[in-house]
Parts: C-alpha cells; sequence; structure tokens
C-alpha cells in the first residue's frame, strides 16, 4: 500500500509517479435496484504504469463486501503481462451478484482504455 503523505490538514494517499487511473462505465442490468436510480456501473484500475500490476480497483454501487471480494480478486494482477482473461475467469466462477455482467464490461473497459494509453505511449 501507498504512502500516506499530508497536504495542508488533509492526510491523503501518495500514488505516487508511476500509477495512473483508468475507468469505464457500464450498464446495469434493469432486474437490479440500483438500476432505477443509477443506469451504469463504474469500474477503476489504479494500473502501476512502469509494471503494469494493478494496484488498487474500485467498482461503484455495490456492497462493501463485494468490493472487497472483487479487490481481492483483481489487485496484484499484471494487466500488461497476462491481460484480462484470467481476471474474467475468476469474476464469472467466483462472483455471482446481479451486476456480474456490467463487472466483467467494465473490466473489459478499463483494459480498451488501458491498451489505448499503451498505445498512445508507445508502450507496447
Amino acid at each position: 500500500m501507498k504512502a500516506v503523505v499530508e497536504k495542508g490538514d488533509n492526510k491523503m494517499r501518495d500514488f505516487g509517479e508511476d500509477t495512473a487511473y483508468f475507468v469505464y462505465y457500464a450498464k446495469l442490468p434493469e432486474d437490479m435496484s440500483a438500476a432505477h436510480l443509477h443506469k451504469l456501473l463504474g469500474v477503476g484500475f489504479l494500473i502501476n504504469t512502469k509494471t503494469g500490476i494493478v494496484e488498487d480497483m474500485m467498482v461503484t454501487l455495490l456492497s462493501d463486501l463485494c468490493k472487497e471480494f472483487l479487490r481481492y480478486l483483481i489487485v496484484g494482477h499484471n494487466i500488461r503481462e497476462k491481460g484480462i482473461e484470467d481476471l474474467i475467469k475468476k469474476v464469472e466462477s467466483r462472483y455471482f451478484g446481479y451486476s456480474q455482467k456490467a463487472v466483467i464490461v467494465g473490466i473489459k473497459g478499463v483494459y480498451d482504455r488501458y491498451l489505448k494509453w499503451q498505445e498512445k505511449e508507445n508502450l507496447k
């Protein structure tokens, strides 16, 4: 975990120069109660740009336990070297919430954004 730095009266994590945040939004299934208030589910990965390792992740609109479980499945994965197929398989075989498909679409969207960033930065 990154160090905590103080900026004025606020304490915040030190993300360092080698981290970037990639986010994607996916449509929620209509049979989810949250879909009546919110149409989209956000999935975000904090990725170390030098190593390709997912350092942290977030998912909006899910319970704290669900967020913690998905973080457990995803954090530490090297997205540059291993892609996302293993992540997709983990979510398909271990997460059975109504939002499973939206989470998978979000992961794919984050990965696509990461690949586009890599291409732009000529890092491939």
